[in-house]
């Protein structure tokens, strides 16, 4: 793949294939609007069922970045490896989708992504754990490139960058969606002491803080991190596990939640500019924030 392609275009696939994938098999999907990631219908509904957002990932430099939760369904291996964690080996198991969780109270705690259920030769369940899958939000517009090249797709597609260009929001993407629901609905699962597992792309986990880990026997969560691997021959990227981390609930929780504090001083700094412009600009003779904390 060119870098002119990586550098101005944030198009990784399209429906499933990369721009510079002109076979008929992507041409087909292009056109029908397919899914090649076992969605819940054949189409793409990404967006808007009708005008769907076919965009499954985006180029952040020269990397493929997953922007829609169900291109981690590539041959289903994130509940496989999934289930080889939570349960015991030649377990029976199978995995049941978008489940809602209630609290004591029987309010809503959301639903959860997957659901992995074990059962035994009667059909009988035996044990189940959790699977959250997690994209990353973008910021700026990804619908004007995207509108723009499916009326006119060619391998040559380029976007200028510009203020808008679309870009992952790894922040948003953490505070707004992964550690909430890993907070409430993990923090019910814990209490009932089954294990947990998360599919995220590895450039998302490494923006966390570095988390505590431990043997994958005491673990009660199991980080599974993928990576887009292009395969030149036949130009497709490919779901792959890359590394696996395994942590203990609270210690991760804890560490992602409490950040680590900045140096006071440039706070206190930024507080005397915002005071000196509240006083028209005429600092007071008295002094100054940081030099009463530091005499």
């Amino acid at each position: 793949m060119k870098d002119d392609t990586k550098n101005n275009n944030p198009l990784a696939e399209v429906f499933g294939f990369p721009i510079i994938n002109n076979t008929s098999k992507a041409l087909r999907y292009r056109v029908e609007k397919l899914c090649p990631y076992n969605n819940k219908v054949p189409n793409c509904t990404k967006d808007k069922a009708n005008s769907p957002l076919g965009v499954c990932s985006i180029f952040h430099g020269e990397n493929p970045t997953i922007t829609c939760p169900t291109r981690f369904r590539e041959d289903w291996i994130i509940v496989e490896n999934a289930a080889k964690f939570a349960f015991k080996e030649k377990t029976q198991w199978t995995s049941l989708s978008e489940i809602r969780l209630l609290d004591k109270n029987g309010l809503s705690a959301g639903n959860i992504d997957f659901v992995l259920v074990a059962y035994n030769e009667k059909g009988h369940l035996i044990d189940f754990t959790s699977l959250e899958v997690q994209g990353v939000y973008i910021s700026g517009n990804l619908r004007n490139p995207f509108d723009t090249y499916m009326a006119a797709p060619s391998s040559e597609f380029n976007w200028q960058m510009s203020y808008n260009y679309p870009k992952p929001d790894y922040l948003s993407s953490s505070r707004k969606r992964l550690i909430p629901q890993m907070l409430y609905k993990g923090g019910i699962f814990n209490s009932w002491g089954k294990k947990q597992t998360v599919a995220l792309q590895k450039s998302f986990f490494d923006t966390l803080p570095e988390l505590p880990t431990v043997k994958k026997e005491k673990a009660d969560i199991a980080w599974f991190l993928y990576d887009l691997i292009l395969d030149l021959k036949s130009q497709q990227f490919n779901l792959t596990l890359v590394d696996t981390v395994y942590t203990e609930f609270a210690p991760a929780l804890l560490k992602v939640t409490n950040p680590e504090p900045g140096d006071i001083s440039e706070f206190m700094n930024l507080l005397q500019s915002r005071l000196d412009e509240r006083l028209d600009g005429n600092p007071p003779d008295a002094p100054s924030l940081t030099d009463i904390v530091n005499s």
